[in-house]
Parts: structure tokens; sequence; C-alpha cells
């Protein structure tokens, strides 16, 4: 086999992420011929195809492919970060991503903090959830995310990424303000075996409350509507429709409409974590944006 040349395997790369020679070339600033052209010369070299061409699809030869180009990206990231963090500048750019409660009740409070701190630097802020978050932090696409996993359900991250609990939050059971429940200082499962739910947007959460619901003896309850964020289970409970469980940083501060209570049984916890890529010597600016997030979702959950 000849030697791989990494651009190749940079057009490979977009050419699978976009399932078209044309958006990659458009992504590369290529024209769509000379894309086609790169994924031949890697085939050549290679000695195997990477491609079927119509649909567009990956083969066994080009997965082995996107993980060296996945390799390279990592390993050039991490340099990157490394030479920022020897330059030990004050000023440049810092790419944030986090999940959608987070970068409501936690992202723009640290960032205050940071801005008088930094005044020089830009943070960019990109919110996604903790798969998307990983992905762009091996890619060199994104220096720190905010991500989250649940105690029932633990997802560690890929091994190039360092990943540090900044808080625990807990799930909460949520009721209309006038419900019969209302005034309980912890409600426990069992209690809303006859409600009408809506489901949390979370995957993990959703099969966790399905799987509790299986094994609670008498449980008669109606999954009846799901919800694709947090603010619309909101809206549901609150007009007396239905309950639900959430974490509490999904909460707002005020809501006179909803009651939100402990659960006495199950207990179920939901983890925020901070993760960047796993350096040696991260820039300065970037550890202390990631203080001020534990920081302030301590406060946050207090």
């Amino acid at each position: 086999m000849h030697g791989l040349d990494p651009r190749l395997l940079a057009t490979l790369e977009a050419v699978v992420r976009h399932g078209s020679f044309s958006a990659a070339a458009r992504e590369l600033g290529y024209s769509a011929p000379a894309v086609s052209q790169q994924i031949a010369e890697l085939e050549r070299r290679a000695g195997l195809r990477v491609l079927e061409r119509r649909p567009v699809r990956v083969t066994p030869a080009g997965e082995v492919l996107l993980g060296a180009e996945q390799g390279v990206r990592s390993t050039l990231a991490a340099a990157s970060v490394e030479l920022g963090a020897m330059r030990a500048g004050t000023a440049g750019r810092i790419r944030l991503g986090a999940f959608a409660s987070a970068a409501t009740g936690i992202v723009p409070q640290a960032l205050a903090r940071l801005h008088a701190a930094y005044p020089h630097v830009q943070v960019s802020l990109s919110q996604l959830e903790p798969e998307a978050g990983y992905n762009r932090l091996k890619r060199g696409d994104m220096d720190l995310a905010l991500s989250y996993d649940y105690d029932f359900i633990p997802v560690p991250p890929p091994r190039m990424l360092r990943r540090t609990l900044v808080a625990r939050d807990p799930v909460v059971a949520v009721v209309p303000a006038r419900h019969r429940l209302a005034d309980r200082e912890v409600i426990d499962l069992a209690s809303l075996a006859s409600e009408t739910w809506i489901a949390a947007p979370e995957a993990a959460l959703r099969l966790e409350l399905l799987s509790q619901m299986a094994n609670t003896p008498g449980f008669q309850a109606r999954l009846q509507y799901e919800g694709d964020d947090f603010n619309t289970v909101l809206g549901f409970v609150a007009a007396g429709l239905c309950v639900a469980v959430m974490p509490r940083l999904a909460l707002p501060r005020t809501h006179t409409q909803v009651v939100a209570r402990p659960l006495a049984e199950p207990q179920l916890t939901r983890f925020i974590y901070a993760v960047r890529i796993d350096t040696r010597h991260a820039p300065r600016v970037v550890l202390d944006l990631e203080e001020m997030l534990a920081a302030q979702a301590l406060a946050a959950l207090a």
C-alpha cells in the first residue's frame, strides 16, 4: 500500500459525513470531479474500494481509513491545544458546546464572569447533545463542552477526551400546581401510578421511566405525550394535562403553574460534565472557564 495522504482521508470523511460528493466538494472548496478524483486516488493507494457510489456508502476498508483520519485530527487538535497553552495568551477564541438546559441555566452567567476576567477572549456557543459534542471535540472543532449522562445509564467518553464532573442534577417529579400531590415534600413514582404522563426529551430518562413504570406493581399510567424539549413538557404539565419527571436544572427558577418535588423512589441523578481534549497543557483561559461553569452549575442547583 502506498503512503496515505491526510488530505485524501479528510476528503473521504467529508464525503461520508455528507453522503454526497457534491456537498463534500462545497465544504472543501473543490469541484465535485476533483473530490471524485481524490477518492479514486485514495482507493489506488489503499488497494481497496473505500466507497460504494450509488448510494454513497462506506466500505469496511473505508471504515478503517475513517478511524485513521479521526486519529490524525485528534492528534493535531491536541497538539494545537498544547501549543496554544505554551503561548499562554489572554486573547483568542473558545468554541464552547452545551446541551439545552446547561446553555440556559449555566452558560450565560459563567460567560459573564469570563468576559470580566478575559475581555479580549471571544466565545462561540453551539447547543448540542453529548454525542455530537464528543464528535466535534475529537475533530478539533470545539474546545470545551458540557455533557451529561445518568446514574442508571453511564456513558463514558472516548479515550482521547478528559471529562470532569461538575454537578449532580437530581431528577424531580413535576405536577400541576393544583395537583393532589403538590403539597407533599417528596413524591414517589408509585403515587403517580394512575396519572397521564408526558415523556422527557432525553432518551435515557424516557427509557428509565418506562422501565420503572413496568416494574411498579399496579402501575396503570398512560404515557400519552412526548415532548421534544423541556419547555414543551412544562407547558403540558402547567395546563393540567399530565405529570412528568425531569432534571432540576431544566426547571425555570420561578414557575407558578407547576410544582417540582424530589423523587423518593426511585432516586435518579443526571451527572453534568465539562469535557475537553486530554492534553497536558490546556490554555489557562479554558481551565478558568471550566471552573466558572462548575461554580455556576453548583449555584444553579443549590
